[in-house]
This record gives C-alpha cells, sequence and structure tokens, in this order.
C-alpha cells in the first residue's frame, strides 16, 4: 500500500471514490461535482483542497480529501471532507494509514486541529476514529444552508458589504 498526494489526473479516480463513497453513505445520488469542477477546485491556480490516494496492489484503494480551515481559538487548522476506503479493501489499515497522514500534515502546517464530521448511524467509523484518540463534540451542531435558501440569504446582504 502507498498513500501519495493525487495529482489532476486522478480526477476520474476521485469522482469515482466520491460516488463509492456516497453509495456508502445512503447517498447515492447526492454528487453533484463532475471531473470539470474537481480539476478547476482542485487543481487550478488557487486549490481549495488537496487529496490524498491509498494505492493497494495497483488499485486506488480509498482517499482522504482535506482543506485548510482556520480557528478562531487555535489559528490554522485542516478539515477533513472525506475519508472512505473502499469495501474490498477494508481491514488491512489503509483507513489507519490515510488518517495519520492527514494528522502528518496538519502538524507539518503548524494546525492546532484536525476536524471532520461522521455520520450519527456510521459506528464502524465513530469507533475507529475514537480508538484513533478523536473525541465527538456532543454539544455542536453542524448549521447548513444550500440551494434556494442559500440564494435567498445572500438577497439579504446589502451590495458591497
Amino acid at each position: 500500500m502507498h498513500i501519495r498526494l493525487a495529482t489532476e489526473s486522478d480526477v476520474p479516480t476521485i469522482l469515482s471514490l466520491i460516488h463509492a463513497l456516497a453509495v456508502y453513505e445512503r447517498e447515492p445520488d447526492a454528487v453533484q461535482l463532475g471531473e470539470s469542477e474537481l480539476r478547476r477546485d482542485g487543481f487550478g491556480p488557487q486549490p481549495l483542497f488537496e487529496c490524498l490516494i491509498a494505492d493497494d496492489e495497483g488499485e486506488a484503494a480509498g482517499f482522504a480529501l482535506y482543506f485548510p480551515i482556520y480557528s478562531t481559538w487555535r489559528g490554522p487548522s485542516i478539515h477533513l471532507e472525506d475519508l472512505f476506503v473502499q469495501p474490498s479493501h477494508r481491514g488491512r489499515g489503509i483507513g489507519k494509514a490515510l488518517l495519520e497522514r492527514v494528522a502528518a500534515i496538519s502538524i507539518e502546517r503548524g494546525c492546532g486541529r484536525l476536524q471532520w464530521d461522521v455520520l450519527d448511524w456510521n459506528t464502524p467509523a465513530i469507533d475507529f476514529y475514537r480508538s484513533r484518540g478523536a473525541v465527538m463534540l456532543e454539544s455542536w451542531r453542524i448549521m447548513r444552508v444550500t440551494g434556494a435558501a442559500l440564494a435567498r440569504l445572500a438577497k439579504s446582504s446589502p451590495p458591497g458589504t
């Protein structure tokens, strides 16, 4: 198994892994991005994310997609958007290796924290993360605005502010 930073030529593989993750997370039709958006957002002049690929026996076994955020309490941080290992490659330490590499990148960049979200029903992931030292923040809730609600919210902002 080999962990490497994804390149633009990996975009089809990344998209395939994203679709596999969506199926695992019971949202098979939720992916709205295509290859062109991934190329633009991850490999353009101002990348919005980075991605690690785990190669196992010549196959893309999993990925970790992450991006920088900023904590007003701790400074630079990393948000791990997705960590996924194909079911046929689980139990080989690939998820652990991906998570450890993202943690190492966080330290290398002087980050005060590494954070991510996990679905409440995904007990295998929760158990795995806890075994790696992660703490679930029970008192925090994720707030999200998308689609038409996002457009309505944006309209309430005066121009130029």
